[in-house]
Parts: structure tokens; sequence; C-alpha cells
């Protein structure tokens, strides 16, 4: 459904050093650079999905209240390594690993960026 997706950074030097350490877990790798961004993409995918950028307009980026960005895990064991990599990297806890109320096997845990962006990886596969 979704071709892309794109959050604003006000230091994107530092979000890609954090994006470049949680990212991996799930999957995914930096496939471009500029000057304004950085594109991420799934493995065997040569299409960027996921964007860090200065804003366009080059006012302050600022995180949308009630958005979040949820990635993909294969596995519970990547939804755990995406949260403890995030929280490494500076990352804020919004809700750790776990299973939540949405059905029977949604396995996920939540954090929010360096820029106050909120994440998550979610894992609906049963083990």
């Amino acid at each position: 459904m979704l071709l892309y997706v794109t959050l604003g950074t006000n230091d994107l030097d530092r979000a890609g050093h954090f994006y470049d350490a949680v990212l991996p877990v799930l999957g995914y790798r930096r496939q471009h650079y500029s000057q304004d961004e950085i594109g991420y993409s799934a493995e065997g995918d040569t299409r960027c999905r996921f964007w860090v950028v200065t804003p366009f307009n080059r006012r302050r980026a600022t995180a949308g209240n009630g958005a979040m960005v949820a990635f993909v895990a294969g596995t519970r064991a990547a939804v755990d390594a995406f949260h403890a990599a995030a929280i490494a990297a500076g990352a804020a806890d919004e809700g750790g690993p776990g299973l939540r109320p949405y059905h029977a096997h949604f396995y996920a845990a939540y954090i929010r960026d360096l820029d106050g962006n909120k994440l998550s990886a979610v894992c609906e596969s049963p083990e």
C-alpha cells in the first residue's frame, strides 16, 4: 500500500548513526546518502522505502503527534533486538517488547528516535 515513508530530522548525521545502528537488526540497510537525505531498503529491495530527511522548506523538523511508523519484524527476537539497539543508540522507551492485545500474536516494541518520532517493530507470527 505505501511506497515509502519519510521522517524529518534536525541533525541528519546523528539520525543516520541512529538508524544505522537500529535498522540492520530488522534486515534494512542504508542504500542512499546525500547532504539532505538518507534512504534505507530491505535486503534484496533496490528501492529505498524508509527515508530520513532534512525538511525541504528548511524549517525545523517536528514529530507528528499521533503519527507512528511500524516496521515488520520477522521474529520476536528481531523485535527484542530492535528495542535493545534503539535504546542503546539513545532512543526513548515507549513500550518494551511484548505481546499486545490487538491479536494473539501481536508482539511489538515502541521507541522514540532522537528527533521524537515514534517507531515500532512488530512480529505477527506465532512462536
